[in-house]
């Protein structure tokens, strides 16, 4: 499906839950309040939307969170949407914590792909950073994640007087291991807006200097907006993502849908078109009789109200100008 402003929307990030087993600083301080568990989505509504959503022409979906692997069930909700006819593609953004533990079944039910987040190699910075002690377990799942075959990404932000001096040795590690290095840049979004985020112009700048013969990679890694070099030689690629200093929204191919069901047309701002009601009193009236065919009647709902997700979309974000930014709520709660 098409917006208003002739882009193709074709892909869908959904956030199963607010919850995660870090608190990185940007994202999930340890003082934020919690959705509980009656009011976030199930999986058969998710799988719900997900079917309405691929008859708009979205066919590829990132599950998120929070951290996705802390809810009970993902791997399966996982399978399900491989299994909706049109879904082309379903890939995974997560901390790497508890990855080891599920990657043989995350594979099985069809996973196409995994993010991980990883902003320091080294370890007591990874605790300030996450407020855990987990690098070395992030570290084995990733080498497991490579060996497997699957695709992996890395994400990294980066932050001036907190890592900004790992991002050659960060991204060194596409050099042996066929993975792309993602550098993002600072989302002004929550507790992000008081982060002093590195550019992506500027890094760039230092990788073409540390290695000048690095080229522009015209392939295709994925559906997100970064943009990929490499170094002859490497195995793996860097990419950067420049939502603040190289904005891509004339290219933005994606809607987000939170865990309590609301659907944003984009991250910058506040406005969102809430799914849950719709959800809920189909299965209410499906339940008790007083309506017609709940799911007939609730999947049309549905369609229509992404599809008015998709209508609203704005041109552009506005993260240059921070005063003019109106989603007031944590990374974490969003799904990024």
């Amino acid at each position: 499906m098409k917006d208003r402003y002739n882009r193709t929307i074709n892909y869908m990030r959904i956030s199963i839950t607010d919850r995660c087993n870090l608190r990185c600083t940007y994202c999930m301080p340890q003082d934020i309040s919690l959705t509980s568990m009656d009011n976030i989505l199930t999986y058969e509504e998710i799988l719900r939307i997900c079917t309405a959503a691929v008859e708009l022409g979205i066919t590829r979906f990132k599950v998120t969170g929070g951290e996705p692997l802390v809810r009970k069930g993902c791997v399966t909700l996982i399978r399900e949407m491989k299994r909706i006819p049109g879904i082309e593609q379903v890939t995974l953004t997560t901390n790497g914590v508890l990855l080891g533990q599920y990657l043989e079944e995350l594979i099985s039910a069809g996973l196409d792909g995994v993010n991980i987040s990883l902003d320091t190699l080294d370890a007591a910075r990874y605790e300030r950073i996450t407020g855990k002690n987990e690098l070395p377990a992030v570290m084995e799942n990733i080498g497991r994640a490579i060996d497997s075959g699957i695709r992996v990404k890395l994400n990294v932000v980066l932050q001036n007087g907190v890592n900004e001096d790992e991002w050659e040795h960060i991204a060194l590690l596409a050099r042996t291991n066929y993975l792309d290095v993602r550098f993002i840049e600072m989302m002004p979004i929550g507790y992000g807006k008081n982060c002093r985020g590195v550019s992506g112009r500027e890094l760039l700048e230092k990788m073409k200097n540390r290695w000048p013969d690095l080229e522009t990679v015209t392939d295709i890694h994925g559906n997100g907006p970064a943009v990929y070099y490499h170094v002859p030689g490497w195995k793996g690629s860097v990419g950067l993502i420049n939502a603040i200093h190289g904005k891509f929204c004339a290219s933005c191919n994606r809607i987000r849908l939170t865990s309590r069901g609301k659907l944003k047309p984009c991250l910058c701002y506040g406005d969102t078109i809430d799914l849950m009601p719709i959800l809920r009193r189909g299965q209410e009236e499906a339940a008790n009789g007083s309506g017609p065919d709940g799911n007939v009647e609730t999947k049309d709902m549905v369609r229509r109200a992404i599809a008015e997700a998709i209508a609203e979309k704005p041109a552009q974000h506005c993260f240059e100008q921070k005063d003019h930014i109106t989603e007031e709520s944590q990374m974490v709660s969003i799904g990024g």
